[in-house]
């Protein structure tokens, strides 16, 4: 009785781990909301593999990140922004016409 009383609570304790988000090489988003005011824009919080934390807003229209400069590298945060925006049904604006 006592070794299945610690084996449940062994088992209630132990922390659920999540996974990391949305990767691309080195940089992970995760926490992705829309934003109350604009259904264009997303919020995320970035990181890499360095440590490097960041919380972004992504223009969905644009593809256009702000802050433009931060601590995770530019290039994979934005291909991680334009993901969670593809997934989130949100397309940017053909300009070409």
């Amino acid at each position: 009785m006592g070794l299945v009383l610690a084996i449940a609570l062994l088992i209630q304790a132990a922390p659920a781990l999540a996974g990391p988000g949305l990767c691309i090489g080195p940089v992970c988003g995760d926490g992705i909301t829309r934003s109350a005011k604009h259904h264009w824009q997303l919020r995320l919080r970035l990181s890499d593999q360095r440590g490097h934390l960041e919380r972004i807003t992504v223009d969905c229209r644009h593809g256009v990140l702000s802050p433009e400069r931060g601590p995770v590298e530019r290039g994979h945060a934005l291909a991680v922004a334009l993901k969670a925006c593809r997934l989130a049904g949100e397309q940017p604006v053909d300009t070409s016409a």
